[in-house]
């Protein structure tokens, strides 16, 4: 994840330069539940409104959060499918407020009712993610329901009007690159804080669709509008937080928009890029599919670290006999092609390694999803 605002204040207020630094354990992304009631276009977990079996017990849950607990895990964020289905979601969140986890909701915001929105604000959950992926019929386009705009819409207002910290994600393809300035605008008029830019990644859905990928100019427009907006809020000193992921190639790409306007601040943003270190896949940022099994992220169900129902987390996460998170606990990574050869290969890490593992078969490949230049990467 690359926080934008976080580089912007940069540039307001530089601090000193530091060594890179892992947190203590990693953030966990934790798909309680594989149903959900939409079945969209970029769905990494390629569910469905239908039950899957052998998902694990609430007693498991609880189980493997004491052992998280006590690897330093930070952050929980519980998604599914959609996780509001899972009847024990809030008896689950309630335990893991109480275990001093910050502790987030990933939801498609249709089942957020007056009593649902109650219930979340009751928990205290830190932060509730909802996507939107474009205004109207492109958003119901997506989620492939009439209706799911509003509902939608409805159960972010529900939550924003609790005093619910709401964050807007959005992922872009070619079918809806158009309306980012739109969903952006929605920040504003629904007093929502946060925004998440997501880049299509090639995993479930998002593998089947990823002849939709936004095209390179493409991808560098919409970068260039979420830097001039998030320079304007920080300029003046707003509350919004923008962040993107899904392309570590963001780093190396904000560095270009620095030198274009702010020329004698590049060289304080490209030590911050540095201590920044780039795709934590494997590192910090840790998936637990609805079956317990472990993935270096969201992105890479197609290969499984083991069970939690056989191994503690703690113990796969440390393992590196297995060659994928071998080299993805490397820094640098043992990356090939243009990747290698890269002048920001110590900001960005190599991108996401699942784009050129499907693209390529090679896990190590260039990433196909990198849109900088040759000149950028210092190639030319």
């Amino acid at each position: 994840m690359f926080r934008v605002s976080q580089f912007m204040h940069e540039l307001v207020a530089p601090t000193p330069v530091g060594p890179r630094r892992n947190p203590p354990g990693p953030v966990v992304i934790w798909n309680l539940i594989r149903r959900c009631n939409l079945t969209c276009k970029h769905c990494y977990s390629i569910s469905a409104d239908k039950d899957f079996a052998g998902e694990l017990s609430t007693a498991e849950v609880f189980e493997v959060m004491t052992d998280l607990r006590g690897f330093k895990v930070p952050v929980l964020i519980l998604s599914g499918g959609e996780p509001l289905l899972r009847p024990d979601i809030f008896t689950i969140a309630e335990k893991a407020k109480a275990m001093g986890f910050y502790t987030a909701l990933s939801s498609n915001g249709t089942l957020i009712d007056e009593a649902m929105a109650d219930r979340i604000k009751g928990i205290g959950f830190d932060y509730v993610g909802i996507s939107i992926d474009g205004i109207g019929a492109t958003h119901d386009h997506f989620r492939a329901r009439q209706g799911a705009f509003a509902e939608s819409m409805g159960g972010i207002r529900r939550c924003v009007a609790r005093g619910i910290k709401v964050g807007l994600r959005f992922t872009m393809t070619m079918d809806n690159a158009a309306e980012l300035p739109q969903v952006v605008d929605l920040m504003e008029s629904e007093g929502v804080t946060k925004f998440y830019f997501s880049h299509l990644n090639y995993a479930g859905r998002g593998n089947k669709n990823r002849l939709d990928d936004a095209t390179i100019q493409i991808t560098r427009d919409a970068m260039d509008f979420l830097f001039d907006t998030a320079w304007k809020h920080a300029g003046a000193g707003r509350e919004r937080e923008f962040v993107t992921g899904n392309n570590d190639a963001d780093g190396p790409y904000f560095l270009s928009w620095v030198k274009r306007h702010f020329p004698d601040r590049a060289g304080h943003i490209a030590a911050k890029l540095v201590q920044w270190g780039g795709n934590a896949s494997g590192v910090n940022v840790a998936n637990i599919d609805n079956l317990g099994e472990v993935h270096p992220d969201t992105m890479w169900w197609n290969h499984n670290l083991g069970n939690v129902r056989n191994r503690p987390f703690s113990a796969i996460w440390q393992d590196v006999s297995d060659p994928l998170m071998a080299g993805l606990k490397r820094h640098p990574r043992p990356v090939e092609g243009r990747c290698a050869a890269c002048a920001h290969l110590a900001a960005c890490n190599g991108n996401t390694r699942v784009r050129a593992q499907r693209v390529t078969g090679n896990v190590w490949a260039e990433d196909p999803g990198c849109y900088l230049t040759d000149e950028e990467i210092g190639l030319a």
